[in-house]
């Protein structure tokens, strides 16, 4: 039976892995094409580009964050659990916090699977 820690353990992966993705999208987002940077500037000046902005920085903390979540977490309960949990809640919550921070549009196929994803997971825990 999986245990309201196991399911904070899980949340917190979930929230803390959204957000890396989150922040790190817009921070690309806002550096631009690597491509074409590298070539223009080289290579050198793409690091300093991407290890410069601080929206990558922080999107790396909190990606940081999601794993060490997820070990400990895992310390807890089952991978058979926590592994399928916590990879299709980011999924759904990846749809929610494109569509809401990044204002990008989710098409309805997106949405679907995480209605499938949410269903699937709800079998799990029981």
């Amino acid at each position: 039976m999986t245990t309201p820690a196991t399911w904070a353990g899980i949340a917190s992966i979930v929230v803390t892995a959204t957000a890396g993705d989150v922040l790190q999208s817009r921070a690309m987002k806002e550096i631009g094409d690597l491509g074409a940077i590298r070539r223009s500037q080289g290579v050198l000046c793409l690091v300093r580009r991407v290890v410069s902005s601080s929206r990558f920085m922080l999107g790396l903390l909190f990606m940081a964050l999601a794993f060490f979540s997820l070990l400990v977490t895992l310390s807890w309960d089952d991978v058979s659990v926590i592994g399928p949990a916590s990879a299709s809640l980011t999924f759904i919550a990846s749809a929610f916090a494109a569509r809401i921070f990044l204002k990008e549009q989710v098409d309805h196929r997106r949405w679907l699977a995480a209605l499938f994803v949410a269903g699937g997971v709800a079998l799990l825990a029981r």
